[in-house]
C-alpha cells in the first residue's frame, strides 16, 4: 500500500509530502487523515522539530475531497445524512483540529492546484508560497457543498470577510499572483525553487530558539479569537516563561559579547 504522506527530515526541519499524485492528493481518505493527525501529534511531542512543510507529489498540491468517492457515495461520502455528520466529524475535521493544536509553524509550499479542502489545509499553515501553477479554490459550492472542513473559520482569517465570500460563494480559481496580492501567500517562486525556499524560510525560523517560537505561535492562534486584556495576560505568562529558559540567556549573553566587539 503507498504511504499516503512521506516524511523527510533535514536537521530541525520535517518536510511533509502529500503521496497520492494519481489522484492529486486527495486528504478525506481515512489513511491521510490519520497519517497527518498522527504526525502533528508526534512533532508536538517531539522538541528536536521546529518547522515543517507540507507540499504535494505530483501537479497537486491537493484536490481536497476524493471526487470517485463522492460520486460512488463511498468512503466519507456514504451512507443517510445522520452517518455522513458522524463521518466528517471524526474524518476530516481532525485534520484542522489537529493542525490548531501544532505548537511548530507549517509552511505550506503549494506546487500546484489546491483545491476545496487542499485549499483548507493550505490554510491551516502558518505561512504559504506557491509556484506559478499553483491556484487556490474553495469550490465546495460548485458541487452543491458547503465547507465542511473548516474553511468558513479559517478562509476570512487570511482574506477578510469580503474576499473570503467572494471566493465561497463562486467557487472560483484564485491564481497565484492574486493570491499574492490578497495575502493569501506570501510569495510566489518559480517550481523549481519552490521547495529551496520553502526549506531557506523554515531555517530562519529553526535557527530562533524553539520554546519561544512555539509559545509565538500559540499566541497568534489565540489573538485571532480573544480579547486584549486575555491576550495580555497569556502574554505576561509565557514572557515569565521565556525570561527563565536557557536559550533566552543564551542570546541575551551572544548578543551583549557581540556588542563588545
Amino acid at each position: 500500500m503507498t504511504d499516503p504522506l512521506l516524511i523527510e527530515r533535514d536537521a530541525h526541519v520535517e518536510t511533509w509530502t502529500l503521496n497520492l499524485p494519481e489522484a492529486r492528493n486527495p486528504v478525506s481518505g481515512p489513511a491521510m487523515i490519520d497519517a497527518l493527525v498522527s504526525s502533528v501529534e508526534r512533532v508536538n511531542r517531539d522538541p528536536d522539530v521546529r518547522v515543517i512543510i507540507i507540499t504535494g507529489a505530483g501537479s497537486a498540491f491537493s484536490s481536497g475531497g476524493d471526487i470517485k468517492e463522492m460520486a460512488r457515495r463511498t468512503g466519507l461520502f456514504g451512507g443517510a445524512a445522520q452517518d455522513q455528520r458522524v463521518r466528517y466529524r471524526d474524518g476530516i475535521q481532525r485534520i484542522p483540529r489537529a493542525f490548531h493544536t501544532l505548537e511548530v509553524p507549517a509552511i505550506a509550499a503549494v506546487n500546484g492546484p489546491a483545491v476545496g479542502a487542499g485549499c483548507d489545509l493550505a490554510l491551516m499553515c502558518d505561512l504559504r508560497i506557491a509556484s506559478p501553477s499553483a491556484f487556490f479554490a474553495a469550490s465546495f459550492v460548485k458541487l452543491g457543498l458547503i465547507p465542511g472542513d473548516g474553511g468558513a473559520f479559517l478562509l476570512p482569517r487570511a482574506v477578510g470577510a469580503a474576499r473570503a465570500a467572494e471566493m465561497a460563494l463562486t467557487g472560483d480559481r484564485v491564481d497565484a499572483e492574486t493570491a499574492v496580492a490578497w495575502g493569501l501567500v506570501s510569495r510566489v517562486v518559480p517550481a523549481e525553487d519552490l521547495l529551496a525556499e520553502a526549506r531557506a524560510l523554515a531555517g530562519r525560523i529553526a535557527v530562533n530558539p524553539p520554546p519561544a517560537v512555539r509559545m509565538t505561535k500559540k499566541l497568534l492562534r489565540e489573538a485571532q479569537r480573544g480579547t486584549l486584556d486575555s491576550i495580555l495576560e497569556l502574554s505576561a505568562s509565557m514572557q515569565a516563561i521565556a525570561h527563565q529558559t536557557e536559550e533566552h540567556a543564551q542570546a541575551v549573553a551572544a548578543l551583549l559579547e557581540r556588542r563588545k566587539r
